[in-house]
């Protein structure tokens, strides 16, 4: 648990400082084309069109980054008193861009005038709120740029060129490829953009500025060793792997989303390698011909990486050289790899599970949609897709999604943003899995999805189904194990003989959820609703995935095998006052299900609604007569 919130903590403080660079990325390319196109040695040397470049550098770029900085910690005040900070660390370094500075003095100056806020909030007379919110940011602005400039803007100055320092010896030494073996891992690890923005794009700026280009923009961006990987399950992969990774693979190559090759790399921990090797060959080839970029490039697409290529057509070669022998080296590899793996089939949804296991970390659902506990909002009119940089993996979740929402004829927006910057509004929140945590923290009222391949369309059909429908999600998924014959057989059966008063048991006590869920299933064996063999099901049903729904209801049923052990639909309703420990949640109303032909789904429905409430859970746990529960069931 701690090795998991330290991990959170990191992604946290990375994604913090991608966002302060990602908003402002279409400033930096424009910088990048115009350095590329007018310095001395561009593509269209131009005297006085290069008077652009030292003031974009030094005062636009940095005052953006700043201003950003502040508005993540305070809004708009935050993002002005960030702004005047920061000019303190620009004048104070006149010889150096003050990204980091910025980086810096752009958060505490949100940081300070979001306290003064706090210790003035109710004590201002009426009246003078204007007067108040105008001189105190600019009285605190002031100090802070009075402080960034004796102090924080001459240090970090000596910081950057000690780091700049630090890079050209790496170059000098032939030590730069090495740097792979970090930034690849830390990539699958959801630390793409802090390590591409956070800490490569402020060194690579200053790199380029006095130089034109710099090698470090495409240290992380290069899409090679990603592409390779997708090549070879293109080839040698198998089952569902194979049939996504071509258009996982132009989504990465193209469209500049990394983050779609992550779950092929963790299915097989070993093409960590491929990517290392691959990120490894890259570079030393761009170190080799002099390869390097004017601007960041983000996304990390090919289009992008040309658009920002200075115009020497030496440096083009160089680049796009870096990227084939990227691509081939971690082909090789990964091609070897899956070649030489006993594993006869690749499921790219059992991606989740290797991941879990890789990282040390489990969870109650691999491979499909895991939300909270709990049921969709009543009424549902905005989803929102979250990422680390809300410009990448969940643009395109957010567009598939947003097919499927309208091919369904709902209406609800669907968006997409970066997890800081999540709206108040957002009913439900999408995201990857790993970086849920992070999504809960940010906005914790709000009900959260995780999504671990955002090509696999049948976990977007759940939510559109249980939006359709008004079931949740873990209900939706256990509909759908027993709804494959619906048909006019959902009007031949009599509700009173799928849950009678003689099936509800008040009062009980069980140790495990086992014995719970064995004493449920023998009730169904005892009725007529099942074989014998269905209790067993209903026991492996619960060790794949937990059938806890929240506000202490689980509904265990049988496994998808288990159907034909189904001979009726029917249920049962166990009463548990003091409670029964569901994978450590508490379980006080456990309804046991077989379905069979959707018979069941009009009760089961039912049953969604009422325990939706928990006044209603509260009335059944307290319920002194079978009938009593019955009729709060029926109630609806």
């Amino acid at each position: 648990m701690a090795q998991s919130n330290i991990k959170v903590k990191v992604q946290q403080f990375g994604n913090f400082l991608s966002s302060m660079v990602l908003p402002n990325i279409g400033a930096f390319i424009a910088w990048g084309l115009i350095t590329a196109l007018f310095i001395a040695d561009g593509f269209l040397p131009n005297e006085n069109l290069a008077k652009l470049v030292d003031p974009m550098v030094f005062y636009l770029l940095p005052l953006l980054i700043g201003y950003t900085g502040g508005k993540l910690i305070h809004d708009q005040r935050g993002g002005v008193v960030g702004a005047i900070a920061t000019m303190g660390v620009i004048v104070g370094a006149p010889d150096t861009p003050m990204f980091l500075g910025a980086m810096i003095m752009g958060p505490l100056g949100g940081y300070v005038i979001k306290k003064f806020d706090q210790a003035i909030e109710g004590k201002i007379r009426s009246g003078f709120e204007m007067l108040v919110n105008n001189f105190s940011a600019g009285i605190l602005g002031g100090l802070l740029a009075i402080l960034s400039f004796l102090g924080i803007g001459p240090a970090v100055n000596g910081f950057t060129q000690l780091l700049v320092a630090g890079v050209d010896w790496l170059i000098s030494a032939g030590l730069l490829p090495l740097t792979s073996i970090f930034i690849e891992p830390a990539k699958i690890l959801f630390l793409n953009n802090a390590i591409n923005h956070g800490i490569l794009s402020p060194i690579g700026l200053e790199q380029a500025r006095s130089t034109g280009e710099s090698i470090l923009f495409l240290l992380e961006a290069n899409p090679g060793p990603g592409l390779g990987v997708l090549l070879a399950f293109m080839l040698f992969g198998k089952g569902t792997a194979k049939q996504s990774a071509p258009g996982a693979g132009i989504i990465h190559f193209f469209g500049g989303i990394h983050e779609i090759y992550f779950p092929y790399v963790l299915m097989r921990p070993l093409l960590l390698i491929a990517v290392i090797l691959g990120g490894m060959s890259g570079i030393f080839t761009l170190v080799l011909l002099g390869g390097g970029l004017s601007a960041p490039a983000s996304p990390g697409s090919i289009f992008a990486i040309a658009a920002v290529t200075p115009g020497k057509g030496s440096v083009y070669f160089a680049n796009f050289a870096a990227v084939i022998v990227a691509t081939i080296v971690s082909f090789v590899v990964s091609g070897f790899v899956l070649k030489s793996s006993k594993q006869e089939d690749e499921d790219i949804e059992e991606a989740t599970q290797k991941m879990q296991e890789m990282k040390g970390r489990k969870s109650s659902v691999a491979g499909a949609l895991q939300s909270n506990p709990g049921t969709l909002p009543e009424s549902v009119n905005k989803i929102v897709f979250a990422c680390d940089a809300g410009m990448g993996s969940s643009a395109m979740g957010a567009s598939l999604l947003r097919k499927k929402v309208k091919a369904a004829d709902l209406d609800v927006s669907v968006t997409n943003t970066a997890i800081s910057n999540l709206p108040n509004d957002a009913q439900i929140v999408i995201t990857q899995e790993e970086l849920t945590p992070r999504a809960k923290d940010k906005l914790p009222n709000a009900y959260h999805i995780s999504v671990d391949n955002f090509l696999s369309s049948p976990e977007y059909d759940k939510l559109i189904d249980s939006l359709q429908n008004g079931v949740s999600e873990e209900q939706a998924e256990m509909v759908e194990e027993t709804e494959a014959d619906v048909t006019a057989a959902n009007h031949d059966h009599d509700d009173d003989d799928l849950l009678r008063e003689e099936n509800i048991f008040l009062n009980q006590e069980f140790a495990t959820k086992e014995e719970a869920i064995r004493f449920a299933g023998e009730v169904l064996v005892k009725n007529g609703y099942v074989e014998e063999s269905y209790v067993d099901a209903m026991i492996d049903r619960e060790n794949v995935t937990s059938t806890y729904m929240g506000n202490n209801v689980a509904i265990p049923h049988g496994t998808e095998e288990a159907k034909k052990a189904v001979l009726r639909s029917g249920f049962t309703v166990l009463q548990v006052p003091n409670g029964v420990d569901f994978d450590g949640q508490e379980a006080k109303l456990i309804f046991g299900i077989a379905g069979k032909d959707g018979t069941h789904l009009d009760i089961l429905s039912g049953i969604a609604v009422v325990c939706s409430d928990e006044e209603n859970i509260e009335q059944m746990v307290q319920a002194q007569t079978t009938k009593e529960l019955l009729d709060i069931i029926n109630s609806k």
